[in-house]
């Protein structure tokens, strides 16, 4: 099961690393054919977002590859609930029902990581 959450862990980071640094490398505008709730937020709202989806990314994988404070990252994991909750419901306000389906695979992923790493196998 270790081997199993530290792959569900990798692959959450890398989909967190990726969708993040688009955020904040590219201009919000230039997002919008890819993500249309980008019209509605303000530059320092994407940003934010992809600066808590690397940070979630970082704290999946760097606490137990470094061995200190290994609880972060079931609490990064948390985090990645949250802002999977939030995706959803944006997805909701602006009539995009058919995207949520990625956000509810995320979700997921983060919830097994989150009570694997509080529960039975910690680091």
């Amino acid at each position: 099961m270790n081997v199993t959450l530290w792959v569900i862990q990798v692959l959450l980071a890398v989909v967190l690393a990726a969708t993040g640094a688009i955020k904040l490398i590219r201009p919000r505008l230039s997002l919008q054919s890819q993500m249309a709730w980008v019209v509605d937020a303000s530059d320092a709202q994407v940003k934010g977002i992809g600066a808590l989806e690397v940070l979630a990314a970082i704290g999946l994988v760097a606490p137990p590859i470094l061995h200190i404070t290994t609880f972060l990252t079931p609490l990064a994991a948390v985090g990645v609930i949250f802002l999977m909750i939030g995706a959803m419901a944006t997805h909701v306000r602006i009539g995009e029902r058919d995207r949520i389906w990625v956000n509810v695979l995320l979700l997921i992923l983060a919830a097994v990581v989150a009570v694997g790493r509080f529960g039975p196998y910690p680091f």
